[in-house]
């Protein structure tokens, strides 16, 4: 059985107590964020039976402590949903205070309603899941629709990528002043706005077809991109079709340059062949998904760290501080 093992203890914070525990996801991204805020992680073992059984076990005390649970539903989700599950469940039942469902990346989230007769909508099913298993909050970050916070009967803390991380990526590494947020469809113009507006930049709108799941058509440019150094933005990244049929078609109309950005880079299937081949100079995402060996060995691939973010927002739950400030930075300090 394979096994993950991580050490630490508990930190004093006046008269509360916060422990910090990693499921097997995003181990590097539990590891940050344990740097960030000092606090080693706290000792546990997950193992697997011959039949892929998940068997873990919490190796320190966590009586009456506050405690952050680090887990993206990522690729293999179902292990890691379950693995989740199984690990709040045992800190419940040796007594932990509070228990806080830390979901960089949140799974399930595009199945956020009914698309067709007797489909489900299983966003609602693992919030329920989540909640059941013992969690009392989640923090999480650019879930793929605002309206999956109303599933949960807890409160949820659904951070963004953009003021704190992405903005500042842009402002560094932009190479002229003539800037373009493009919206990869309809869906997601609310969210390219609000870069537009932060960045002071122009606005344009891919308009698409999807024909049948995983399979999308751009139809037309709904803007003026003549010229303009345009940057895609999106909450994920999946099998990369949407992201590169959007920038062959801003090539088409006349763009300079196209590259992309996202909170989360799923990467799935041929997503690597497509970013490689497509007219995309850089696809920028967060390391809410580990990166894995095809997306390493992709030059055009960038991660960003949100370690810092994730960091302080836990900070400032267990310190019951406002969490909403970090929408816009993260403190330079931590």
């Amino acid at each position: 059985m394979g096994a993950v093992s991580t050490h630490g203890h508990a930190i004093e914070m006046g008269e509360k107590r916060m422990k910090i525990i990693s499921c097997s996801s995003n181990q590097p991204l539990a590891e940050a964020i344990s740097a960030y805020l000092g606090i080693p992680l706290t000792e546990a073992n997950v193992k697997r039976f011959a039949d892929q059984e998940i068997y873990l076990e919490v190796l320190d005390n966590v009586r009456g402590e506050d405690v952050f649970v680090i887990q993206s539903t990522c690729y293999p989700a179902n292990d890691h949903l379950m693995e989740l599950l199984i690990m709040m469940d045992a800190l419940r039942r040796g007594s932990a205070k509070r228990i806080t469902a830390v979901l960089p990346y949140f799974g399930y989230a595009r199945q956020d309603r009914k698309t067709g007769p007797r489909s489900p909508i299983s966003a609602k099913l693992v919030a329920n899941l989540i909640t059941t298993a013992g969690a009392n909050r989640v923090l999480t970050m650019d879930l793929h629709a605002g309206q999956i916070q109303g599933f949960f009967d807890i409160p949820v803390d659904n951070l963004f990528a953009s003021a704190p991380i992405f903005v500042p990526y842009i402002n560094k590494t932009r190479k002229s002043d003539q800037l373009t947020i493009v919206s990869p469809d309809v869906g997601g113009v609310v969210r390219a706005r609000a870069f537009a507006k932060r960045l002071d930049a122009g606005l344009a709108i891919i308009d698409k077809r999807r024909e049948k799941a995983g399979i999308s058509e751009v139809m037309h440019v709904i803007g003026d991109v003549q010229g303009q150094e345009c940057i895609l933005i999106d909450d994920m990244v999946d099998s990369a079709g949407t992201i590169c049929n959007a920038a062959q078609s801003l090539m088409d109309n006349g763009a300079s340059s196209v590259r992309a950005m996202a909170s989360h880079g799923v990467f799935s299937g041929s997503a690597m062949d497509r970013i490689t081949k497509s007219p995309l100079t850089e696809m920028v995402v967060t390391d809410s998904i580990p990166a894995n060996d095809k997306t390493t060995a992709c030059a055009k691939i960038k991660y960003l760290p949100i370690a810092a973010l994730f960091g302080e927002a836990i900070l400032r739950i267990s310190e019951e501080r406002s969490v909403s400030t970090l929408f816009d930075s993260v403190p330079a300090s931590g």
